[in-house]
């Protein structure tokens, strides 16, 4: 007589073909739509693709397309191109999140992912989070729960600036995730403030800085110092793309003339963004050549063999932050306020305000002083691991 069949398995994530019992792959819908989003989801990616038992699915909403910010990221960090594009564009904020929400419903009653990931503060991160909130699944998840569970990366961020766009799309994410990943100790006060359940909360480290840290060898081959004729520790690097900043032709013009008095001391290589460019031209400032590198936004790894060898970073971003943080490399943040105040407790990072005397004085600080910072805890290159290890566990896998 034969052997008789084994026990069925009693895990619901597992399957058997004949004598052999499998895992089940669980699907993890990953959201990306601007380019911030490209660099935070690339080592999540990776470590989800070596779970056994967890799929990821990675999904494009269009929020800013264009192959100079979307493509070339894709291949640059090894990140695999897009199962589904939602191909939204841009428009306001009403049109753009509206869009997103209408055309990412249709996803999820096609794929049933088990879990949906969102990563930053862009608007394609809280209209597919106020999807998913309220999306039922065809079949229950194995604890009786109908809804996807909904995670968010970069949990806990607050400027407590409400001008900010990116700051109600932290307040709602955060309010409706059943996990919060968070990268900055002020992070877990700030959700703990705001009566965040401290068993959704998990402070794991940046997976930004996973990114850079995978990247960094590769990233110093680039030969983008050479093409822009400028020498390691002997220029400085701008950056300038928030609406504050840039869409008022006073403020821009403002905040370009005390650049310019700083370009008398070392040459400024600004890749402006796609928003900035015609508005620089509007604003009335000319940026002389001879002291300025104003370019087309680089790649992933020119923009990060630039950041390292910086002499100073002038910017309005919230990931050069914590990138020069990593790297070491004094940042002047050209806003009032900042999400990630680690980077300044901590970090290389200095507030410098938006107006032309704080920003000077901050200037003359910096060259009288230049503030030297310390990495912060578990930025080490194995925060998506950490995130991977909990989903497991989370979803039972």
């Amino acid at each position: 007589m034969g052997q008789p069949d084994a026990p069925a398995p009693s895990s619901p994530h597992l399957t058997r073909t004949g004598n052999r019992v499998r895992a089940v792959q669980l699907k993890i819908l990953c959201v990306v739509g601007a380019r911030p989003n490209f660099i935070k989801i690339a080592p999540l990616v990776e470590a989800l693709r070596k779970h056994e038992a967890l799929q990821p699915y990675l999904l494009h909403t269009g929020q800013h397309y264009d192959e100079r910010l979307s493509d070339v990221f894709f291949e640059e960090l090894g990140i695999p191109h897009p199962d589904c594009s939602l191909g939204v564009g841009s428009g306001s904020h009403a049109e753009q999140t509206a869009q997103i929400m209408r055309r990412f419903e249709p996803v999820l009653q096609r794929e049933q992912p088990r879990c949906v990931l969102v990563v930053g503060d862009v608007n394609s991160m809280v209209a597919c989070a106020l999807v998913a909130s309220k999306f039922h699944l065809n079949h229950p998840l194995p604890d009786g729960r109908t809804r996807p569970i909904l995670v968010h990366v970069e949990a806990g961020l607050r400027s407590f600036d409400d001008d900010m766009p990116e700051e109600i799309n932290r307040r709602v994410t955060d309010m409706l995730s059943d996990l919060c990943f968070v990268t900055d100790p002020a992070g877990l006060t700030n959700l703990e403030r705001e009566g965040v359940d401290k068993t959704r909360v998990h402070f794991v480290g940046n997976v930004m800085i996973d990114t850079l840290l995978a990247a960094r060898e590769k990233a110093s081959r680039s030969t983008v110092l050479s093409r822009l004729s400028v020498k390691p520790k002997e220029y400085g690097l701008v950056t300038l793309h928030r609406p504050r900043n840039v869409d008022s032709a006073a403020r821009l013009r403002e905040l370009l003339g005390v650049l310019n008095e700083i370009s008398a001391d070392m040459p400024l290589v600004f890749p402006a963004h796609l928003r900035t460019r015609p508005r620089i031209v509007n604003c009335g400032v000319d940026l002389d050549n001879t002291r300025w590198r104003v370019i087309e936004p680089a790649g992933y790894l020119d923009f990060m063999h630039l950041l390292a060898n910086a002499k100073l970073v002038l910017t309005d971003s919230g990931g050069v932050q914590e990138e020069t943080t990593v790297l070491g490399v004094p940042c002047l943040t050209l806003r009032d306020n900042t999400e990630r105040p680690v980077t300044v407790e901590q970090g290389t990072n200095t507030l410098a305000g938006t107006n032309a005397a704080s920003i000077r004085a901050a200037y003359a600080a910096h060259v009288a002083a230049p503030k030297e910072g310390r990495v912060p805890d578990l930025w080490d290159g194995r925060a998506a691991e950490r995130i991977v290890a909990v989903l497991a566990e989370r979803l039972g896998a």
